[in-house]
Protein backbone atom coordinates (compact mmCIF):
# COMPACT_ATOMS: atom_id res chain seq x y z
CA UNK A 1 0.00 0.00 0.00
CA UNK A 2 1.42 3.31 -1.02
CA UNK A 3 0.91 6.14 1.42
CA UNK A 4 -0.61 9.25 -0.15
CA UNK A 5 1.77 12.12 -0.68
CA UNK A 6 1.14 14.81 1.94
CA UNK A 7 -0.35 17.96 0.39
CA UNK A 8 -0.48 21.26 2.23
CA UNK A 9 -3.95 22.82 2.43
CA UNK A 10 -2.84 26.03 0.73
CA UNK A 11 -1.20 24.08 -2.10
CA UNK A 12 -4.32 21.98 -2.57
CA UNK A 13 -6.56 25.05 -2.70
CA UNK A 14 -4.20 26.77 -5.13
CA UNK A 15 -4.10 23.81 -7.49
CA UNK A 16 -7.83 23.22 -7.17
CA UNK A 17 -8.41 26.89 -7.91
CA UNK A 18 -6.60 26.57 -11.25
CA UNK A 19 -8.83 23.78 -12.48
CA UNK A 20 -12.02 25.02 -10.91
CA UNK A 21 -11.31 28.54 -12.12
CA UNK A 22 -10.94 27.40 -15.71
CA UNK A 23 -14.11 25.35 -15.47
CA UNK A 24 -16.18 28.13 -13.93
CA UNK A 25 -14.84 31.09 -15.92
CA UNK A 26 -17.46 30.77 -18.62
CA UNK A 27 -20.35 30.65 -16.17
CA UNK A 28 -18.99 33.61 -14.22
CA UNK A 29 -18.62 35.67 -17.37
CA UNK A 30 -22.12 34.79 -18.50
CA UNK A 31 -23.65 35.53 -15.09
CA UNK A 32 -21.86 38.85 -14.79
CA UNK A 33 -22.69 40.01 -18.31
CA UNK A 34 -19.30 39.30 -19.85
CA UNK A 35 -20.35 36.65 -22.32
CA UNK A 36 -19.94 37.26 -26.01
CA UNK A 37 -22.25 39.88 -27.43
CA UNK A 38 -24.10 37.28 -29.51
CA UNK A 39 -24.71 35.09 -26.45
CA UNK A 40 -28.30 35.20 -25.15
CA UNK A 41 -26.88 35.17 -21.60
CA UNK A 42 -25.20 38.53 -22.13
CA UNK A 43 -28.31 40.59 -21.33
CA UNK A 44 -29.93 38.19 -18.89
CA UNK A 45 -30.02 38.33 -15.15
CA UNK A 46 -29.97 35.49 -12.65
CA UNK A 47 -33.60 34.60 -13.39
CA UNK A 48 -34.06 33.08 -16.81
CA UNK A 49 -36.67 32.37 -17.94
CA UNK A 50 -38.73 34.77 -15.87
CA UNK A 51 -41.17 33.19 -13.45
CA UNK A 52 -44.15 34.66 -15.33
CA UNK A 53 -44.75 37.24 -18.08
CA UNK A 54 -43.73 40.71 -16.82
CA UNK A 55 -45.96 43.77 -16.96
CA UNK A 56 -43.11 46.19 -16.27
CA UNK A 57 -39.57 46.38 -17.62
CA UNK A 58 -38.21 49.22 -15.49
CA UNK A 59 -38.80 50.99 -12.17
CA UNK A 60 -38.56 54.66 -11.24
CA UNK A 61 -38.79 55.06 -7.47
CA UNK A 62 -39.28 58.69 -6.40
CA UNK A 63 -38.37 58.70 -2.71
CA UNK A 64 -39.58 61.77 -0.79
CA UNK A 65 -36.85 61.47 1.82
CA UNK A 66 -37.72 62.56 5.34
CA UNK A 67 -41.23 61.17 5.60
CA UNK A 68 -43.94 63.07 3.69
CA UNK A 69 -47.15 63.65 5.61
CA UNK A 70 -49.91 61.42 4.29
CA UNK A 71 -52.33 63.84 5.96
CA UNK A 72 -51.24 66.61 3.59
CA UNK A 73 -50.99 64.48 0.46
CA UNK A 74 -53.18 61.40 -0.09
CA UNK A 75 -55.18 60.64 3.10
CA UNK A 76 -58.15 62.92 3.74
CA UNK A 77 -59.24 63.01 7.41
CA UNK A 78 -62.17 65.35 8.12
CA UNK A 79 -62.05 64.32 11.78
CA UNK A 80 -58.64 65.95 12.14
CA UNK A 81 -59.95 69.20 10.68
CA UNK A 82 -62.90 69.13 13.09
CA UNK A 83 -60.78 68.38 16.17
CA UNK A 84 -57.82 70.63 15.28
CA UNK A 85 -56.16 71.87 18.49
CA UNK A 86 -57.97 69.45 20.79
CA UNK A 87 -56.28 66.69 22.84
CA UNK A 88 -55.58 63.49 20.92
CA UNK A 89 -57.61 60.64 22.46
CA UNK A 90 -55.27 58.53 24.57
CA UNK A 91 -56.97 55.37 23.32
CA UNK A 92 -55.49 55.99 19.86
CA UNK A 93 -51.87 56.46 20.90
CA UNK A 94 -51.50 54.37 24.08
CA UNK A 95 -48.52 52.02 23.83
CA UNK A 96 -47.63 53.15 20.32
CA UNK A 97 -44.08 54.00 19.17
CA UNK A 98 -43.48 57.74 18.91
CA UNK A 99 -40.16 59.26 17.88
CA UNK A 100 -40.00 62.65 19.62
CA UNK A 101 -43.36 63.19 21.35
CA UNK A 102 -42.87 60.81 24.29
CA UNK A 103 -44.23 62.26 27.51
CA UNK A 104 -45.62 65.37 25.82
CA UNK A 105 -49.16 66.62 25.53
CA UNK A 106 -50.58 65.20 22.31
CA UNK A 107 -52.71 67.69 20.40
CA UNK A 108 -54.60 67.03 17.16
CA UNK A 109 -53.22 68.85 14.12
CA UNK A 110 -55.70 69.23 11.28
CA UNK A 111 -54.68 69.12 7.60
CA UNK A 112 -52.98 72.29 6.46
CA UNK A 113 -54.85 72.41 3.14
CA UNK A 114 -58.17 71.07 1.90
CA UNK A 115 -58.58 67.98 -0.24
CA UNK A 116 -60.40 67.83 -3.57
CA UNK A 117 -61.84 65.01 -5.66
CA UNK A 118 -60.05 64.34 -8.93
CA UNK A 119 -60.69 62.29 -12.04
CA UNK A 120 -63.49 59.91 -12.91
CA UNK A 121 -62.42 57.78 -9.94
CA UNK A 122 -63.09 60.66 -7.54
CA UNK A 123 -59.83 60.16 -5.63
CA UNK A 124 -59.34 62.57 -2.75
CA UNK A 125 -55.94 64.27 -3.06
CA UNK A 126 -54.61 67.28 -1.21
CA UNK A 127 -54.61 70.67 -2.87
CA UNK A 128 -50.86 70.62 -2.29
CA UNK A 129 -50.68 68.21 -5.29
CA UNK A 130 -53.08 69.50 -7.96
CA UNK A 131 -51.07 68.26 -10.95
CA UNK A 132 -50.87 64.72 -9.61
CA UNK A 133 -54.54 65.08 -8.79
CA UNK A 134 -55.14 65.74 -12.48
CA UNK A 135 -53.66 62.29 -13.16
CA UNK A 136 -55.75 60.53 -10.50
CA UNK A 137 -57.15 58.05 -12.99
CA UNK A 138 -53.59 56.85 -13.67
CA UNK A 139 -52.71 56.47 -9.97
CA UNK A 140 -53.14 53.69 -7.47
CA UNK A 141 -53.09 55.32 -4.03
CA UNK A 142 -52.20 53.08 -1.10
CA UNK A 143 -53.40 54.60 2.17
CA UNK A 144 -52.54 51.66 4.42
CA UNK A 145 -48.74 51.38 4.25
CA UNK A 146 -46.90 50.25 7.38
CA UNK A 147 -43.21 49.86 8.18
CA UNK A 148 -41.08 48.77 11.14
CA UNK A 149 -38.48 51.49 11.73
CA UNK A 150 -39.35 54.87 13.23
CA UNK A 151 -36.10 56.77 12.64
CA UNK A 152 -34.92 57.97 9.25
CA UNK A 153 -31.79 56.01 8.44
CA UNK A 154 -33.04 52.57 9.56
CA UNK A 155 -36.41 53.31 7.93
CA UNK A 156 -34.69 54.11 4.62
CA UNK A 157 -32.63 50.95 4.98
CA UNK A 158 -35.79 48.93 5.61
CA UNK A 159 -37.59 50.50 2.65
CA UNK A 160 -34.63 49.93 0.35
CA UNK A 161 -33.41 46.53 1.53
CA UNK A 162 -36.34 44.85 3.28
CA UNK A 163 -34.35 44.79 6.52
CA UNK A 164 -32.87 47.35 8.90
CA UNK A 165 -29.52 45.51 8.83
CA UNK A 166 -26.88 47.49 7.00
CA UNK A 167 -24.92 45.77 4.25
CA UNK A 168 -27.82 43.97 2.58
CA UNK A 169 -28.62 44.46 -1.13
CA UNK A 170 -30.94 47.31 -2.04
CA UNK A 171 -34.06 46.70 -4.10
CA UNK A 172 -32.42 48.24 -7.18
CA UNK A 173 -29.52 45.80 -6.82
CA UNK A 174 -31.93 42.86 -6.41
CA UNK A 175 -33.86 43.87 -9.52
CA UNK A 176 -30.82 44.32 -11.76
CA UNK A 177 -29.27 41.10 -10.44
CA UNK A 178 -32.46 39.22 -11.21
CA UNK A 179 -33.26 40.76 -14.59
CA UNK A 180 -30.04 42.18 -15.98
CA UNK A 181 -30.17 45.40 -17.97
CA UNK A 182 -31.04 46.41 -21.52
CA UNK A 183 -28.57 49.31 -21.40
CA UNK A 184 -25.25 48.41 -23.02
CA UNK A 185 -23.49 51.68 -22.23
CA UNK A 186 -25.10 52.74 -18.93
CA UNK A 187 -25.41 51.11 -15.51
CA UNK A 188 -28.54 49.06 -14.95
CA UNK A 189 -29.20 50.83 -11.62
CA UNK A 190 -28.83 54.62 -11.40
CA UNK A 191 -29.34 56.89 -8.39
CA UNK A 192 -29.85 60.67 -8.37
CA UNK A 193 -30.46 63.03 -5.45
CA UNK A 194 -31.94 66.49 -5.12
CA UNK A 195 -32.59 68.68 -2.12
CA UNK A 196 -34.18 71.94 -1.17
CA UNK A 197 -35.30 73.80 1.93
CA UNK A 198 -33.84 74.14 5.39
CA UNK A 199 -32.77 70.68 6.50
CA UNK A 200 -32.45 68.08 3.74
CA UNK A 201 -32.50 64.50 5.02
CA UNK A 202 -29.01 62.98 4.53
CA UNK A 203 -28.93 59.83 2.38
CA UNK A 204 -26.02 57.41 2.76
CA UNK A 205 -24.53 55.73 -0.32
CA UNK A 206 -25.04 52.34 1.34
CA UNK A 207 -28.76 52.76 0.62
CA UNK A 208 -28.06 51.68 -2.96
CA UNK A 209 -25.36 49.12 -2.21
CA UNK A 210 -25.24 45.62 -3.68
CA UNK A 211 -24.58 43.96 -0.31
CA UNK A 212 -23.66 40.29 -0.79
CA UNK A 213 -24.58 40.39 -4.49
CA UNK A 214 -21.80 40.98 -7.06
CA UNK A 215 -20.57 44.55 -6.91
CA UNK A 216 -21.64 45.37 -10.47
CA UNK A 217 -25.25 45.53 -9.30
CA UNK A 218 -24.86 48.40 -6.85
CA UNK A 219 -26.40 51.71 -7.84
CA UNK A 220 -24.27 54.28 -9.62
CA UNK A 221 -24.89 57.82 -8.45
CA UNK A 222 -25.32 60.36 -11.23
CA UNK A 223 -25.08 64.10 -10.62
CA UNK A 224 -27.21 66.56 -12.54
CA UNK A 225 -24.83 69.42 -11.85
CA UNK A 226 -21.28 69.37 -13.17
CA UNK A 227 -20.02 66.05 -14.51
CA UNK A 228 -22.71 63.37 -14.09
CA UNK A 229 -20.11 60.75 -13.13
CA UNK A 230 -16.75 61.63 -11.60
CA UNK A 231 -13.69 60.82 -13.73
CA UNK A 232 -15.75 59.42 -16.62
CA UNK A 233 -13.96 61.74 -19.07
CA UNK A 234 -10.49 60.85 -20.32
CA UNK A 235 -7.62 62.99 -18.98
CA UNK A 236 -6.28 65.67 -21.36
CA UNK A 237 -4.02 64.18 -24.02
CA UNK A 238 -5.40 60.64 -23.71
CA UNK A 239 -7.02 59.53 -26.97
CA UNK A 240 -9.87 57.04 -27.31
CA UNK A 241 -7.51 54.55 -28.97
CA UNK A 242 -5.04 54.81 -26.10
CA UNK A 243 -7.82 54.40 -23.56
CA UNK A 244 -9.09 51.34 -25.46
CA UNK A 245 -5.60 49.82 -25.39
CA UNK A 246 -5.32 50.32 -21.63
CA UNK A 247 -8.73 48.75 -21.02
CA UNK A 248 -7.92 45.74 -23.22
CA UNK A 249 -4.58 45.17 -21.51
CA UNK A 250 -5.92 45.44 -17.97
CA UNK A 251 -8.93 43.27 -18.83
CA UNK A 252 -6.63 40.58 -20.27
CA UNK A 253 -4.64 40.50 -17.05
CA UNK A 254 -7.82 40.35 -14.99
CA UNK A 255 -9.20 37.48 -17.12
CA UNK A 256 -6.03 35.52 -16.51
CA UNK A 257 -6.42 36.10 -12.79
CA UNK A 258 -10.12 35.23 -12.94
CA UNK A 259 -9.33 31.87 -14.58
CA UNK A 260 -7.04 31.07 -11.64
CA UNK A 261 -9.16 32.32 -8.73
CA UNK A 262 -12.77 32.22 -9.98
CA UNK A 263 -13.44 35.33 -7.88
CA UNK A 264 -16.70 37.00 -8.97
CA UNK A 265 -15.37 40.40 -7.90
CA UNK A 266 -12.70 40.11 -10.60
CA UNK A 267 -15.44 39.50 -13.16
CA UNK A 268 -17.20 42.58 -11.80
CA UNK A 269 -14.07 44.69 -12.29
CA UNK A 270 -13.67 43.53 -15.89
CA UNK A 271 -17.24 44.41 -16.69
CA UNK A 272 -16.98 47.80 -14.96
CA UNK A 273 -13.84 48.68 -16.95
CA UNK A 274 -15.76 48.04 -20.15
CA UNK A 275 -18.85 49.87 -18.93
CA UNK A 276 -16.81 52.90 -17.85
CA UNK A 277 -15.23 53.06 -21.30
CA UNK A 278 -18.62 52.99 -23.02
CA UNK A 279 -19.99 55.56 -20.57
CA UNK A 280 -17.39 58.05 -21.78
CA UNK A 281 -19.56 58.39 -24.86
CA UNK A 282 -23.04 57.71 -23.50
CA UNK A 283 -23.07 59.82 -20.32
CA UNK A 284 -22.27 63.22 -21.90
CA UNK A 285 -24.99 62.58 -24.51
CA UNK A 286 -27.45 61.52 -21.78
CA UNK A 287 -26.79 64.62 -19.67
CA UNK A 288 -27.01 67.04 -22.61
CA UNK A 289 -30.58 68.30 -22.41
CA UNK A 290 -30.23 70.55 -25.45
CA UNK A 291 -32.23 68.04 -27.50
CA UNK A 292 -35.24 68.54 -25.21
CA UNK A 293 -37.73 71.22 -26.20
CA UNK A 294 -38.26 74.35 -24.15
CA UNK A 295 -41.81 73.13 -23.51
CA UNK A 296 -40.50 69.87 -22.04
CA UNK A 297 -38.04 71.66 -19.75
CA UNK A 298 -40.77 73.99 -18.58
CA UNK A 299 -43.19 71.13 -18.07
CA UNK A 300 -40.80 69.37 -15.67
CA UNK A 301 -39.44 72.55 -14.15
CA UNK A 302 -36.03 71.22 -15.22
CA UNK A 303 -32.99 73.45 -14.93
CA UNK A 304 -30.09 72.00 -16.97
CA UNK A 305 -26.94 71.91 -14.89
CA UNK A 306 -28.81 72.01 -11.57
CA UNK A 307 -29.72 69.01 -9.40
CA UNK A 308 -33.41 69.76 -9.00
CA UNK A 309 -36.35 67.39 -8.74
CA UNK A 310 -37.47 68.55 -12.19
CA UNK A 311 -34.09 67.88 -13.79
CA UNK A 312 -33.82 64.48 -12.12
CA UNK A 313 -37.30 63.36 -13.19
CA UNK A 314 -36.49 64.33 -16.77
CA UNK A 315 -33.21 62.42 -16.52
CA UNK A 316 -35.11 59.41 -15.19
CA UNK A 317 -37.25 59.37 -18.33
CA UNK A 318 -34.12 59.61 -20.49
CA UNK A 319 -32.53 56.74 -18.55
CA UNK A 320 -35.43 54.29 -18.93
CA UNK A 321 -35.62 55.22 -22.62
CA UNK A 322 -32.06 53.93 -22.90
CA UNK A 323 -32.78 50.63 -21.16
CA UNK A 324 -31.78 51.38 -17.56
CA UNK A 325 -33.64 48.94 -15.33
CA UNK A 326 -33.97 50.81 -12.01
CA UNK A 327 -33.80 54.57 -11.35
CA UNK A 328 -33.94 55.70 -7.74
CA UNK A 329 -34.58 59.42 -7.19
CA UNK A 330 -34.14 60.83 -3.69
CA UNK A 331 -35.73 64.22 -3.06
CA UNK A 332 -34.92 65.51 0.43
CA UNK A 333 -36.44 67.85 3.03
CA UNK A 334 -39.76 66.22 3.90
CA UNK A 335 -38.78 66.04 7.60
CA UNK A 336 -41.33 68.52 8.89
CA UNK A 337 -41.22 68.44 12.70
CA UNK A 338 -41.98 72.15 12.67
CA UNK A 339 -43.25 74.63 10.14
CA UNK A 340 -45.00 72.01 8.05
CA UNK A 341 -47.26 74.54 6.31
CA UNK A 342 -44.59 76.90 4.90
CA UNK A 343 -42.25 74.03 4.06
CA UNK A 344 -44.98 72.10 2.25
CA UNK A 345 -45.80 75.31 0.40
CA UNK A 346 -42.16 75.38 -0.71
CA UNK A 347 -41.46 71.76 -1.58
CA UNK A 348 -44.78 70.50 -2.97
CA UNK A 349 -45.13 72.68 -6.11
CA UNK A 350 -41.86 71.60 -7.79
CA UNK A 351 -42.37 67.98 -6.70
CA UNK A 352 -45.97 67.91 -7.93
CA UNK A 353 -44.94 69.51 -11.20
CA UNK A 354 -42.01 67.17 -11.87
CA UNK A 355 -43.78 63.95 -10.85
CA UNK A 356 -46.86 64.75 -12.94
CA UNK A 357 -44.67 65.70 -15.92
CA UNK A 358 -42.79 62.42 -15.61
CA UNK A 359 -45.99 60.35 -15.66
CA UNK A 360 -47.50 62.30 -18.57
CA UNK A 361 -44.26 62.26 -20.57
CA UNK A 362 -43.80 58.51 -20.09
CA UNK A 363 -47.38 57.93 -21.21
CA UNK A 364 -47.03 60.07 -24.32
CA UNK A 365 -43.90 58.18 -25.33
CA UNK A 366 -45.49 54.77 -24.79
CA UNK A 367 -43.21 54.05 -21.83
CA UNK A 368 -45.61 54.27 -18.89
CA UNK A 369 -47.23 50.90 -19.55
CA UNK A 370 -43.83 49.23 -19.11
CA UNK A 371 -42.39 51.50 -16.39
CA UNK A 372 -43.49 51.17 -12.77
CA UNK A 373 -43.40 54.54 -10.98
CA UNK A 374 -43.54 54.61 -7.16
CA UNK A 375 -43.90 57.86 -5.18
CA UNK A 376 -43.49 57.89 -1.39
CA UNK A 377 -41.15 58.07 1.57
CA UNK A 378 -39.76 55.93 4.36
CA UNK A 379 -42.78 56.62 6.64
CA UNK A 380 -45.52 59.19 7.24
CA UNK A 381 -46.22 61.84 9.91
CA UNK A 382 -48.29 61.85 13.07
CA UNK A 383 -51.77 63.36 13.32
CA UNK A 384 -50.51 65.08 16.48
CA UNK A 385 -48.80 68.45 16.45
CA UNK A 386 -45.15 68.96 17.33
CA UNK A 387 -43.11 72.13 17.99
CA UNK A 388 -46.03 74.57 18.06
CA UNK A 389 -43.66 77.25 19.33
CA UNK A 390 -41.83 77.01 15.98
CA UNK A 391 -44.98 76.57 13.93
CA UNK A 392 -47.02 73.39 13.72
CA UNK A 393 -45.25 70.26 12.53
CA UNK A 394 -45.61 66.48 12.74
CA UNK A 395 -43.48 63.66 14.20
CA UNK A 396 -42.41 60.38 12.50
CA UNK A 397 -45.17 57.83 11.99
CA UNK A 398 -44.98 54.15 10.91
CA UNK A 399 -48.44 52.71 11.68
CA UNK A 400 -50.24 54.08 8.63
CA UNK A 401 -49.08 56.22 5.71
CA UNK A 402 -49.53 56.60 1.94
CA UNK A 403 -47.78 55.92 -1.35
CA UNK A 404 -48.83 56.35 -4.96
CA UNK A 405 -48.02 53.99 -7.85
CA UNK A 406 -48.59 54.23 -11.59
CA UNK A 407 -47.75 52.51 -14.87
CA UNK A 408 -46.07 49.13 -15.33
CA UNK A 409 -49.14 46.94 -14.74
CA UNK A 410 -50.73 49.11 -12.03
CA UNK A 411 -54.50 49.59 -12.18
CA UNK A 412 -55.18 53.33 -12.24
CA UNK A 413 -57.98 55.10 -10.40
CA UNK A 414 -57.68 52.82 -7.36
CA UNK A 415 -57.56 53.81 -3.70
CA UNK A 416 -56.40 50.85 -1.63
CA UNK A 417 -56.81 50.49 2.13
CA UNK A 418 -57.54 53.08 4.76
CA UNK A 419 -56.41 54.37 8.12
CA UNK A 420 -58.63 55.13 11.10
CA UNK A 421 -60.46 58.45 11.37
CA UNK A 422 -57.33 60.10 12.81
CA UNK A 423 -54.96 58.74 10.16
CA UNK A 424 -53.02 56.91 12.86
CA UNK A 425 -53.53 53.16 12.37
CA UNK A 426 -53.85 51.36 9.04
CA UNK A 427 -57.07 49.40 9.58
CA UNK A 428 -58.07 47.77 6.28
CA UNK A 429 -56.08 46.09 3.48
CA UNK A 430 -52.76 46.78 5.19
CA UNK A 431 -49.69 46.89 2.92
CA UNK A 432 -46.35 46.19 4.56
CA UNK A 433 -43.12 47.37 2.92
CA UNK A 434 -42.42 43.70 2.15
CA UNK A 435 -45.74 43.53 0.28
CA UNK A 436 -44.66 46.54 -1.78
CA UNK A 437 -41.45 44.71 -2.68
CA UNK A 438 -43.34 41.51 -3.53
CA UNK A 439 -45.73 43.45 -5.77
CA UNK A 440 -42.91 45.28 -7.52
CA UNK A 441 -41.07 42.01 -8.23
CA UNK A 442 -44.30 40.39 -9.44
CA UNK A 443 -44.85 43.18 -11.96
CA UNK A 444 -41.29 42.61 -13.23
CA UNK A 445 -41.97 38.91 -13.80
CA UNK A 446 -40.41 37.63 -10.57
CA UNK A 447 -42.01 35.42 -7.93
CA UNK A 448 -40.56 36.80 -4.70
CA UNK A 449 -40.81 33.42 -2.96
CA UNK A 450 -38.50 31.87 -5.56
CA UNK A 451 -35.98 34.71 -5.79
CA UNK A 452 -33.23 34.06 -3.26
CA UNK A 453 -29.47 33.94 -2.86
CA UNK A 454 -27.63 31.69 -0.37
CA UNK A 455 -26.04 33.89 2.31
CA UNK A 456 -24.72 32.87 5.72
CA UNK A 457 -26.69 29.65 5.72
CA UNK A 458 -29.99 31.21 4.68
CA UNK A 459 -31.81 31.66 1.38
CA UNK A 460 -31.80 35.45 1.57
CA UNK A 461 -34.61 37.34 -0.20
CA UNK A 462 -35.56 40.99 -0.68
CA UNK A 463 -38.86 40.17 1.03
CA UNK A 464 -37.11 38.45 3.95
CA UNK A 465 -38.35 35.48 5.93
CA UNK A 466 -41.61 37.02 7.15
CA UNK A 467 -44.76 36.48 5.03
CA UNK A 468 -45.16 38.89 2.13
CA UNK A 469 -47.92 39.05 -0.46
CA UNK A 470 -48.57 40.51 -3.88
CA UNK A 471 -51.26 43.20 -3.57
CA UNK A 472 -53.42 41.92 -6.39
CA UNK A 473 -56.02 44.68 -6.13
CA UNK A 474 -53.38 47.11 -7.42
CA UNK A 475 -52.75 45.12 -10.59
CA UNK A 476 -54.27 45.98 -13.94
Amino acid sequence: MISPTPLHRRCFLGQAGLSLGAASLGSLLARDGLAAADSPAAARGAIWPLHHPPQAKAVIFLCLAGGPSHLETFDHKPTLARLDGQPMPESVTAGQPIAQLQGKELVVLGPRKPFSRYGECGAEISDYLPRLGGLADRLAIVRSMVTEQINHDPAHTFLNCGTALSGRPSMGAWVTYGLGSEADDLPGFVVMTSKMGRNPQPIAARQWHSGFLPGQFQGVEFATSGSPVNYVASPPGVSEAHQRDVIDTVAALERHRLASLADPEIATRIRQYELAFRMQMSVPELADLSDETAETLQRYGAEPGRATIGTNCLMARRLVERGVRFVHLYHSDWDHHGGIEPYMDEICPPTDRAAAALLADLEERGLLEETLVVIGGEFGRTPMAQSKDKGAGRDHHIKGFSMALAGGGIRGGVTHGETDEFGYHAVTDIVHVRDLHATMLHLLGIDHTRFSVPFQGLDAKLTGVEPARVVTSLLA
